[in-house]
């Protein structure tokens, strides 16, 4: 079964640690503008959620790309953007219904995790805190996930 990212919100403590090892690891800056994780941060709630790609099963970004540029690995199950052939169109980063393809200005393509091609990801290793975790995925909880993400899409955003 495929690993994914995993995150556990309550441990999270909005260090930025996962943004700052993932900008470095791809970019060879510590830039949070160049992150393929995000860590947000909700001040009045005093919570911090961090996000990253789903790897969907069925994903939307690879359907929606015209170039071809966007495969989903049969092996390792992670959804991986071919920069040769990516033109920057942003077509992908309007398919994600959950935002995590972003359009990289400084290379002019669209980006997002590819779990560190195949290493262990640098945003799990740095995380203080073991808010994340890289194990074999939910599928229950991707499950519940996608039929929330459509029922808001159909407008019904009872669930």
């Amino acid at each position: 079964m495929p690993k994914l990212i995993r995150v556990e919100p309550s441990k999270c403590i909005g260090c930025k640690s996962c943004e700052l090892s993932c900008s470095f690891k791809h970019t060879g800056e510590f830039s949070p503008a160049k992150t393929r994780i995000y860590n947000e941060v909700f001040i009045e709630e005093n919570a911090f959620i961090t996000v990253t790609c789903m790897q969907c099963d069925e994903p939307w970004c690879v359907k929606a790309c015209p170039k071809y540029a966007i495969e989903k690995n049969a092996i390792t199950g992670v959804v991986v953007i071919d920069e040769n052939k990516c033109v920057g169109c942003r077509t992908c980063v309007s398919a994600c219904p959950f935002g995590m393809i972003k359009f990289a200005e400084w290379k002019n393509k669209a980006d997002k995790c590819n779990q560190c091609g195949g290493d262990f990801p640098e945003c799990v290793t740095f995380c203080p805190t073991g808010c994340l975790t890289y194990s074999e995925e939910d599928k229950p909880l991707r499950n519940k996930i996608l039929r929330f993400v459509e029922t808001v899409k159909e407008g019904n955003q009872e669930v």
